[in-house]
């Protein structure tokens, strides 16, 4: 018995006290916020919003849910980004919720091409929309797999695209009222840069998150 103990004893006695993981809905909460407003203050910085957006918002219901279901499902991806870091912590549930909510929200624009929300118009119109979506996005990105860095993330490339369709989507949703509304300019110039940053985050995330 002595023995068995002097062998715990000795195991045990260089250990330190490990620091719990940080909570995945508190790191989403504080990188999706900070993210959004980055991604609204640089927008402003290099032309104001389409004249009518705010409007619209209020005066045309279908394209204030278009909106809210962006909203909601940029939420849920980015939640899905650092619960895929903690092994265990992310459940089919909430991913496939998470991917549901990002094609209902995408297929609303494929559906605009046939009956758009808004009556088509070049008011708003932003010369570098499609770069500007791409570029923006980056920072948040960053700051974002530095942060899933922190934790244990066992498969980084699922981590880094969740984290790229976040970080990709939030501008292309924001250039909803910052530029032109036409769905085919949306499809092209919004949404494909975003879903672009989603493909270079996934080697990105992989070299960043790997576990040496």
């Amino acid at each position: 018995m002595n023995d068995r103990q002097d062998l715990i004893d000795s195991l045990s006695a260089d250990l330190a006290v490990v620091k719990p993981a940080p909570s995945a809905a508190r790191l989403a909460l504080v990188w999706g916020v900070l993210s959004a407003l980055y991604v609204m203050a640089v927008t402003h910085l290099f032309g104001p919003l389409r004249p009518t957006a705010l409007q619209q918002l209020v005066s045309e219901p279908r394209f204030l849910g278009e909106s809210l279901l962006g909203v909601m499902a940029l939420a849920v991806a980015a939640l899905i980004s650092f619960r895929a870091a903690i092994p265990g912590a992310l459940s089919r549930l909430l991913a496939l919720t998470g991917g549901v909510l990002l094609a209902l929200w995408l297929g609303a624009y494929l559906f605009g091409l046939i009956s758009p929300a808004l009556e088509p118009s070049m008011a708003g119109k932003r010369p570098h929309c499609f770069l500007e979506t791409f570029l923006y996005a980056l920072p948040p990105l960053f700051a974002g797999l530095l942060l899933v860095k922190r934790l244990y993330p066992l498969q980084p490339g699922r981590a880094g695209l969740w984290l790229g369709l976040t970080a990709g989507l939030l501008p292309a949703l924001y250039m909803q009222l910052a530029c032109m509304y036409i769905p085919d300019h949306i499809l092209k110039f919004h949404i494909a840069p975003g879903l672009g940053v989603a493909a270079v985050a996934v080697p990105l995330g992989r070299w960043m998150l790997a576990r040496r």
